[in-house]
């Protein structure tokens, strides 16, 4: 079936009409159901239901902050704060212990990004707007810098039976060149852009705009607060709830872990799709997970000493098996700068596909 026809195949126009910002009201309940001591199944739940009703909101604000900043820095804002809850939960995972559920969660975190967030944003999109187009430049660079993100999480693992012991030591020189990069791509993104001087009857929009920006800030910030609460909750209850549903510590981390602190990636990137705004919805997604390896894994790697536990890039055969099959499927389906509906199906097909046979990967000791 070719791009045309798929095109062709399409729906038409769908809508999505669910208001999701009455579920803040789990944020009371789930506290309130931690307080009371309640089963951590449904603190789980009730906090996951919160996240996203947080994320929606972040979104929202991040829509309107874009609109002035542009798609590479609204998506870069959208990102930052987007991984500050995995950010979050991953450190408390750390204070309890749980380092392999952590670099699981690393995992899960670019499979949610890439796969199930830009697969939704695509499919949905698609549903709604037909064949949507972005900038192949912009998704080139993304696509290969999230080539060589993958490759530096492999590099430890290919060098294990030499380094030996070493692995925290070749864990931290990598982490420091991850740095560098992020700091030359940040650098590189926030490049004064030059704007010619807004006319007099302009002036009057340009104060409102600003007015809206403020608002929008704070909602912004308000959300981001809320969202780091309900992360330590929701990290408190992810080791009893894996213990009462049978589920192994690998699993845990790549879909109960990383979906809870993915859920705003999957909310802004499904949502700039349905607006028709694809390079605001790949920023969001691929610059999440490229930021996620180049700032995140770092963070952690020299974070973690400071709560007295460990942390390293050394992952297993299959989760560096599932991160390259990510990156090489996101560059074939986006080098020529348009998404379908059906191309997204197939990213969240493969997504579940993975998830099924994490789920059934015998736990190793």
């Amino acid at each position: 079936m070719t791009r045309k026809q798929m095109t062709h195949a399409s729906p038409g126009k769908f809508k999505v009409g669910f208001n999701p910002l009455w579920l803040l009201a789990l944020v009371p309940i789930c506290l309130t159901l931690r307080w009371l001591e309640f089963s951590p199944v449904w603190i789980f739940l009730t906090a996951l239901g919160a996240i996203y009703a947080l994320a929606e909101l972040m979104a929202d604000a991040t829509e309107k902050l874009a609109s002035t900043l542009g798609p590479t820095l609204g998506g870069l804002l959208n990102a930052t704060l987007n991984n500050a809850p995995e950010i979050i939960i991953a450190f408390f995972a750390l204070k309890h212990g749980l380092g392999d559920v952590v670099k699981a969660s690393i995992t899960g975190s670019i499979l949610v990004e890439l796969l199930l967030g830009l697969g939704l944003g695509m499919m949905l999109g698609g549903l709604r707007n037909g064949t949507q187009k972005f900038s192949p430049t912009s998704i080139k660079m993304n696509t290969g810098l999230l080539t060589l993100c993958s490759f530096a999480l492999i590099i430890p693992a290919l060098f294990h039976l030499g380094a030996g012991d070493e692995e925290i030591e070749l864990s931290r020189d990598i982490s420091l060149i991850l740095l560098l990069i992020y700091a030359v791509k940040l650098g590189t993104s926030l490049k004064p852009i030059r704007r010619k001087k807004p006319a007099p009857e302009e002036a009057l929009k340009k104060r409102e705009a600003t007015k809206s920006q403020g608002r929008a800030g704070t909602i912004l910030v308000a959300s981001t607060l809320g969202l780091a609460v309900m992360s330590e909750v929701i990290t408190d209850a992810l080791e009893p709830t894996s213990k009462l549903l049978g589920l192994s510590d690998l699993f845990s981390g790549i879909i109960l872990l990383a979906g809870a602190g993915g859920i705003g990636e999957i909310v802004s990137t499904t949502r700039f799709a349905l607006n028709n705004k694809m390079d605001l919805a790949i920023e969001a997604s691929v610059g999440s997970s490229i930021q996620m390896i180049l700032f995140a894994v770092p963070l952690l790697i020299f974070g973690a000493p400071l709560i007295g536990s460990e942390m390293n890039l050394l992952f297993s055969q299959f989760e560096i098996a599932t991160i390259l099959l990510t990156s090489v499927i996101i560059r074939i389906l986006t080098m020529d700068g348009a998404s379908t509906w059906f191309e997204g199906m197939m990213l969240v097909a493969l997504y579940l596909m993975l998830g099924i046979g994490f789920y059934h990967l015998p736990a190793t000791g």
